[in-house]
């Protein structure tokens, strides 16, 4: 399998440098040429991805080495590709970070060495000249198979900086600086707790991504970059057919499949701005499997759509609606209902919140919500948790069986006040263990249908999980455990 059109990763030395501001600008700056971009994040985040969807007009998809394996980035690459004319993969952090500090293990190295696509560096150059050539040149030379294509300076001072650099590059036979972007020159971008504000409708018009494109245009070679994009097409990349036998309902979803209507089971999915948290292959994956997903909102609509056989609220900012989402009553109790009547309920992160009792604001507020999970959750100050984490069932779940593990993260500010866990019929039916540690923590907790826990599940960790869910959907009302692990 090879690489079906030109392809650049937009890495960055560190976490702050301007990489997704880089990143809307080239992608603007492409589709302004006519050009269709498909653009990838790598990593778990949920943020950056829609910025890159809205700019591109295409979904973006998470590329993560360490949750769902080569075989499927590859495979998943090469899919969502099909029709684009070039790709952008932005990267995480710094370009070497990643799930292991003694590896590239999950990094954006990880994924251009992967995909054998090239590297797009981007720099903080504030304050620097020289020192900047030695850092890219570490930075080209750190690992072999690196391939770093060229540079861009962000946050120069002036044409005088940039000449500078150039040449400092230049002399240290490091890798090319394609341009400088000077010091306030991209329109800035809204920020909220996670990171980014997520691109909410509206967030990016026409006429900023005009001004994101034309900073770039006129600071940064796009023929140089596109050049560089070019030879990812003649390097290729490995095979990854072994895919589709592994996971050989995880495809991106076609556009708009939907022979057999009638007999697809119908997946209400929490959509609006309180809750838009989700891979698109998660999605995708559930409608392989036979799932017609209807989107809701627990923010607007006072009713779930009709003909339900399961619901699955994501992550977002219930938080940041939880006045809104308290004073809908008649969706809380509609949620209540669906999930006390036995059918499949599965929530995470933020939709773990909307399942419990209410959620107490960081003035000291409490905001009352579905009343299912009995605990309420707080916002903190500080991260409550940021990072992988691997997931021991423990227990038949809406999941997968007893014993099955799957590959996740979890990054929230939230806490549970109470431990739900042997109280009105919840138990936990994870184990997780996160990066870097052997101990097995308890977690999401289920009773009967329903199943919430603050981890952001990929399905791609493990084959099966989507077919599980829609087939438990599918399958009646009867409770979906079998017993925990030895009964």
């Amino acid at each position: 399998m090879t690489v079906r059109c030109p392809a650049i990763v937009v890495a960055g030395t560190g976490s702050g440098v301007g990489k997704t501001s880089v990143t809307i600008a080239l992608v603007a700056s492409l589709a302004k040429r006519g050009l269709n971009v498909q653009t990838f994040k790598t990593g778990p985040d949920f943020l950056d991805p829609t910025y890159l969807s809205l700019a591109s007009g295409r979904p973006c998809y998470n590329l993560d080495g360490w949750m769902t394996g080569e075989a499927y980035v590859q495979s998943l690459f090469s899919r969502a590709t099909a029709g684009a004319d070039v790709a952008v993969i932005e990267g995480a952090m710094g370009l070497f970070d990643g799930a292991d500090p003694a590896s590239s293990e999950g990094s954006t190295a990880e994924i251009a060495r992967r995909l054998s696509v090239p590297v797009l560096l981007v720099i903080d150059a504030s304050g620097q000249a020289r020192s900047a050539a030695a850092t890219v040149k570490g930075f080209a030379e750190f690992e072999e198979g690196r391939n770093v294509a060229g540079v861009i300076a962000n946050r120069c001072g002036s044409d005088r900086h940039a000449a500078w650099l150039a040449e400092s590059l230049r002399g240290a036979s490091s890798p090319p600086l394609f341009g400088s972007i000077p010091r306030g020159a991209f329109p800035a971008l809204p920020s909220r707790h996670l990171g980014l504000r997520t691109a909410e409708p509206g967030a990016l018009t026409a006429g900023l991504l005009e001004n994101f494109a034309e900073v770039f245009g006129k600071r940064v070679s796009v023929d140089a970059v596109m050049t560089a994009a070019a030879g990812a097409v003649s390097k290729g990349l490995r095979d990854a057919a072994p895919v589709r036998a592994e996971h050989p309902s995880l495809d991106v979803p076609s556009s708009g499949d939907r022979s057999n209507e009638r007999t697809r089971t119908r997946i209400g999915v929490a959509r609006d701005e309180a809750f838009h948290f989700y891979y698109p292959d998660n999605l995708g994956a559930l409608e392989a499997a036979g799932g017609e997903l209807v989107d809701f909102s627990p923010l607007r609509d006072e009713r779930l759509p009709e003909g339900l056989d399961g619901l699955y609220i994501g992550g977002g900012y219930p938080e940041e609606y939880a006045a809104l989402l308290s004073a809908n009553r008649p969706m809380k109790d509609a949620v209540r209902r669906f999930a006390e009547e036995g059918r499949p309920v599965y929530a995470e992160c933020g939709g773990l919140m909307y399942l419990s009792e209410g959620v107490e604001t960081r003035d000291g507020a409490r905001h009352a919500l579905t009343g299912l999970l009995p605990s309420w959750t707080r916002m903190r100050e500080l991260k409550k948790r940021l990072g992988y984490v691997e997931v021991a069932l423990s227990a038949d779940t809406l999941m997968g069986p007893c014993g099955a593990t799957l590959r996740g993260h979890e990054f929230h500010y939230s806490e549970l006040i109470d431990d739900p866990a042997g109280r009105s019929g919840w138990e936990t039916v994870y184990r997780l263990t996160h990066r870097r540690s052997e101990r097995a923590v308890p977690e999401g907790y289920a009773r009967g249908r329903t199943l919430a826990s603050y981890v952001h599940v990929h399905f791609a960790s493990r084959p099966g999980v989507a077919e599980n869910f829609i087939s438990l959907c599918a399958g009646g009302h009867g409770l979906p455990c079998g017993g925990r692990c030895g009964k």
